[in-house]
């Protein structure tokens, strides 16, 4: 029976709305869609609550699972087509849901949000700890507080800014040019108040595993009940002379992009050493700022090995229409210069000319709290399928190893990472926790996105289809005639379809 008490806006003829499909409507001033299924239509937010994406874009299709859900043109959050309920994120929060009546044959939608039912509280008397305090620890500490959990909440992290979003450092933050510029937050500071979620600015030195107690560098030990490690990485340095030197810089937290922007004067150059997705993605937002630009790479092409020789070498002839110079096949030996970095000294014996050097090498896990705890051949530690290390314990993020088809894998990916940390995070609560997705991450670089969906497999061939000129096409990377991963630029809705059913087995 429709509420008298809301007003109800009549959006279109029910005979008019396709199945299974996402139909764009407007209530208001407000976007909102809707989307059949039989004799069922759904009304919910027209934009991804991650960031704004327009949902219409977006694609709906079923799972491998069996439900129907909508999936977000942009960073592919996921969510229930039943009742817009997060499914995967990168969003936190679900697609809001609107009231929706059929009165004569016409479609009506109400203007006020429906609310979900709150879980009944559970485990107040309990803690959990979290060794870090970034995307993963933020995912874990909403599923929590989304399940019922009622107990306390402590997420522990050495940077000073409040959690945010690391993958904006090398893309908006770096290309904005303001050093004061924050990287977008993932959490606005009353969420925490409102959530009782604590956050400790601190080092984590050691880990008492079987105690479950955790040492601090400037604050009293924490006893948790359940303890999730969260710790990322850090980017990686290179054992060179000159690397001490002021101008040099590795991107891997906002006060490191602080300090490079401080340093770039008016006529600026730099050298980037590393071809990986930082390395470029930094080169690409340094160049929008107007700053001279020399990729130094071990590699022929950027990404060669992840993507192959043909999509690296447009993605090089990118670069290098941009301005961007490309120096292949090379290693640095030293960087020089008196106090500050001037010039940087190559394998074959010329020098670079430089004000700033961003090392971009790769980056390794934190875990040195955990002493001589049992690392994988991979450098993290082993997860079981719940992202548990030992009872109690869980990892997630940069530093778990996590198997799939008999293999084991650190995914150093923003998603993946949350993932992680929601099935993490239902464990702990005794609820079935789920299964991690097929990594997936993206890229922009300059006005050009690329999105890849697969584990890092070895692959015989790349089959392209579309133009890789336009940024265009569909990438399917083959071995032994099956697809283990996919790349795809400019096709959002395909990429968004495989998201939730592509599977590699």
């Amino acid at each position: 029976m429709r509420d008298e008490n809301l007003d109800w806006a009549d959006v279109m003829a029910c005979d008019d709305l396709k199945e299974e499909v996402i139909t764009p409507v407007t209530v208001g001033d407000r976007a909102l869609v809707l989307y059949r299924q039989g004799a069922s239509i759904r009304a919910f937010d027209g934009k991804c609550p991650h960031k704004g994406a327009p949902m219409e874009q977006g694609v709906a299709c079923k799972s491998r699972h069996g439900d129907v859900q909508l999936v977000c043109p942009w960073h592919k959050a996921t969510f229930s087509a039943e009742s817009g309920r997060l499914i995967e994120p990168p969003a936190l929060d679900p697609l809001a849901r609107y009231p929706v009546e059929i009165l004569d044959g016409r479609i009506l939608v109400g203007n006020a949000k429906m609310k979900a039912d709150a879980p009944l509280p559970m485990r107040e008397y309990e803690t959990v700890a979290v060794v870090g305090a970034g995307a993963a620890a933020i995912a874990a500490a909403v599923t929590l507080r989304e399940e019922g959990y009622a107990g306390r909440i402590v997420l522990i992290g050495p940077e000073e800014e409040a959690p945010y979003d690391r993958t904006a450092l090398s893309k908006m933050t770096l290309a904005s040019g303001d050093k004061d510029q924050a990287p977008p937050a993932l959490r606005e500071a009353s969420w925490y108040e409102r959530n009782r979620v604590e956050l400790l600015r601190d080092r984590v030195v050691r880990l008492d595993m079987d105690e479950r107690v955790l040492t601090l560098a400037a604050h009293e030990p924490i006893q948790a009940d359940h303890v999730l490690l969260a710790s990322g990485s850090r980017a990686k340095t290179l054992a060179i002379p000159g690397a001490d030197l002021e101008g040099v810089h590795v991107l891997r937290s906002a006060a490191d992009v602080h300090g490079i922007i401080a340093g770039l004067s008016e006529n600026a150059t730099a050298v980037v050493v590393g071809s990986g997705f930082i390395g470029m993605e930094a080169a690409a937002a340094l160049r929008k700022r107007g700053v001279g630009v020399t990729v130094v790479s071990q590699s022929e092409m950027p990404f060669e090995k992840q993507l192959g020789r043909e999509i690296g070498s447009e993605m090089r002839s990118l670069h290098e229409s941009k301005g961007v110079a490309f120096i292949p096949d090379a290693s640095v030996e030293a960087f020089r210069g008196e106090g500050q970095v001037s010039t940087v000294l190559l394998d074959d014996g010329s020098e670079i000319g430089a004000s700033l050097v961003l090392v971009g090498v790769g980056a390794e896990p934190v875990l040195d709290y955990l002493g001589s705890y049992p690392r994988s051949e991979n450098g993290g530690i082993d997860v079981d399928a719940s992202m548990c290390v030992a009872p109690d314990i869980y990892a997630a993020g940069d530093i778990a190893s996590v198997e799939h088809d008999g293999q084991r894998y650190r995914i150093e990916h923003w998603r993946q990472a949350q993932c992680q940390a929601r099935i993490a995070a239902r464990t702990m609560l005794g609820l079935p926790g789920g299964t991690q997705p097929t990594p997936w991450f993206w890229t922009q670089q300059y006005d050009r996105k690329l999105e890849y969906l697969g584990w890092p497999q070895p692959y015989e061939s790349v089959v392209i289809e579309g133009a890789l000129d336009r940024f265009d096409f569909t990438a399917r990377f083959v071995r032994e005639g099956k697809t283990l991963a996919l790349a795809t630029a400019g096709r959002p809705q395909e990429m968004g379809k495989a998201a939730v059913t592509f599977d590699d087995a």
